[in-house]
């Protein structure tokens, strides 16, 4: 079954009941009981949800996975892989990443005893004085936030198998239209359902898809002890923003190129990073492993002016001043005073995250209309 097809039936069926085509929101907390210990499948919405459950195949599926939980939030679908360890375990973290797994990492799991190194995944060579018997887990975003950086995911899974660790990949920015790391080695695939997911800018979600049996047991055995699950409405609206994923990414890609080919020919622009271009680190790995570049881009200013940033920002008028990313809209963010201030400075500008870093989240507006609107902006 093709992308398209997945996107839209995947995990579905129509209502028993009604024949209703779209997965009813089954807003309920509790089941009713034939007996003590017969019931239909549900007993208690925290542990299970149709509406949630569809969507739960529904994601499996579009990743080439055979399990699927949601969340939350996409936190709380990482705090559910990092409850998978136990004290003096070690993880080997991408230096380059969201600024909410940062804190996560460093300011609840540290104190329980769990070990992180943040390292420059886009270079082999640096990962292998980090991996010791106490590594269990190897945590991978690419494209990472905000510098856009690639990492192979084959070879991240080389080296998680012989350090007998696993390998948890981020797929937020790519989607499973784009990347599939599962296919790639991964072990579990972590999303920020919020974002390009969802795509409407309306639901706060996560979501871990894995193979596994085992991981899969104990995934789900966290879900309904820790109780971060997401709400039917949100499951609800999920399934339906995924059902156009593969149109709205077509058009986040094509968009996306050329936005970022106006950037780089701008004279008030230093750097343009989106991984379509042929002289973005590790391109050739981009290119094995995406199946196109998507519509995140990320640029910094001559000068390197906080100011300078501040102002562009501030001066656009259809891309909005925001947090969060892929949504239809095209949104804006200055990652050192908003998605990444969590990050101590020294720690941030190791990766390039400099204090005129733009990021954009291109939307499936018309391409035209983004550019004028960055141009005036710029100028």
């Amino acid at each position: 079954m093709k992308f398209g097809t997945k996107a839209i039936h995947a995990g579905v069926e129509p209502d028993e009941a009604t024949g209703a085509i779209m997965t009813p929101i089954y807003q309920t907390s509790t089941y009713v009981q034939e007996a003590v210990g017969k019931n239909k499948g549900y007993a208690y919405s925290r542990t299970q949800n149709p509406t949630r459950h569809a969507l739960e195949k529904n994601l499996a599926a579009l990743e080439n996975g055979k399990h699927g939980a949601c969340f939350g939030s996409g936190l709380a679908a990482i705090d559910c892989v990092i409850k998978m360890l136990n004290t003096g375990d070690e993880v080997v973290s991408t230096g380059d990443l969201y600024g909410g797994t940062f804190r996560l990492f460093k300011t609840i799991f540290e104190k329980y005893g769990i070990k992180f190194h943040f390292v420059d995944m886009t270079e082999l060579s640096s990962i292998s004085e980090f991996i010791n018997d106490k590594t269990k887990l190897i945590w991978v975003e690419t494209p990472t936030n905000p510098m856009m950086s690639i990492i192979d995911i084959s070879a991240m899974a080389t080296i998680a198998k012989q350090a007998n660790a696993v390998l948890c990949v981020d797929n937020t920015f790519a989607t499973p239209y784009l990347q599939n790391p599962l296919d790639l080695g991964a072990d579990i695939v972590m999303h920020s359902v919020t974002k390009y997911l969802g795509g409407h800018s309306d639901v706060v979600m996560g979501a871990l898809v894995v193979n596994d049996d085992d991981i899969a047991k104990e995934m789900y055995r966290i879900q309904n002890s820790s109780g971060a699950v997401t709400a039917p409405m949100d499951s609800f609206l999920a399934l339906r923003g995924i059902k156009t994923l593969h149109l709205r990414m077509q058009r986040h890609c094509e968009n996306g190129e050329k936005v970022a080919r106006f950037l780089a020919n701008h004279s008030k622009v230093e750097n343009v990073y989106w991984p379509g271009f042929e002289d973005h680190p590790n391109h050739d790995i981009a290119k094995k492993q995406m199946r196109d570049f998507g519509g995140m881009i990320s640029f910094s200013l001559v000068g390197n002016k906080l100011e300078d940033a501040l102002d562009i920002v501030s001066n656009v008028k259809l891309f909005a001043l925001a947090e969060s990313l892929g949504g239809v809209e095209s949104l804006i963010g200055h990652p050192v005073t908003m998605t990444h201030g969590a990050i101590p400075k020294e720690e941030r500008e190791k990766t390039g995250v400099v204090d005129s870093l733009i990021r954009l989240s291109v939307g499936i507006e018309d391409a035209e209309d983004l550019i004028e609107d960055l141009k005036q902006a710029l100028s």
